[in-house]
């Protein structure tokens, strides 16, 4: 129940006009270095991606998906996102999820699962609201409208 409730206040923080993406990396490393820096990152990101696969609510949703790209794009995303010494050489958000009608609920399913991953990485939970914090403003360029 906690879990959820932190996945539904991310989704909410957003409503309210949070600020933040992935085009603003924030102006320090510290986020980075709590995360473990790429070492952490990394292991965070592999957790989450087994958490997908094992997830019926939306592992259909990454059928079809190279997950090695995935993998590599979002350790690059989470590590722009933290501060780090990283560059984000994926695609924009609206373009990698046009077309996949994703649903807020397929959105608060992965953003369980991330919590997860970072729980299994034995991450503070205020390092966790601080990640999410700042992933949580692209939920608008995710869940279908």
């Amino acid at each position: 129940m906690y879990r959820e409730l932190r996945a539904t206040a991310c989704a909410a923080l957003v409503l309210i006009g949070m600020a933040g993406c992935a085009s603003q990396p924030p102006e320090n490393d510290s986020l980075y270095q709590a995360l473990g820096e790429q070492a952490g990152i990394n292991r965070m990101v592999e957790a989450l991606l087994y958490r997908i696969a094992d997830d019926v609510r939306i592992a259909h949703h990454f059928a079809d998906t190279d997950i090695a790209r995935l993998q590599e794009k979002l350790q690059e995303q989470f590590c722009v996102e933290a501060g780090g010494p990283c560059e984000y050489t994926g695609d924009s958000m609206a373009d990698v999820h046009a077309g996949f009608d994703l649903t807020e609920a397929d959105f608060n399913a992965l953003v369980e699962d991330l919590i997860a991953a970072m729980e299994a990485e034995r991450l503070p939970v205020t390092v966790q609201n601080r990640l999410l914090q700042r992933l949580a403003p692209m939920r608008a360029d995710i869940i279908y409208r």
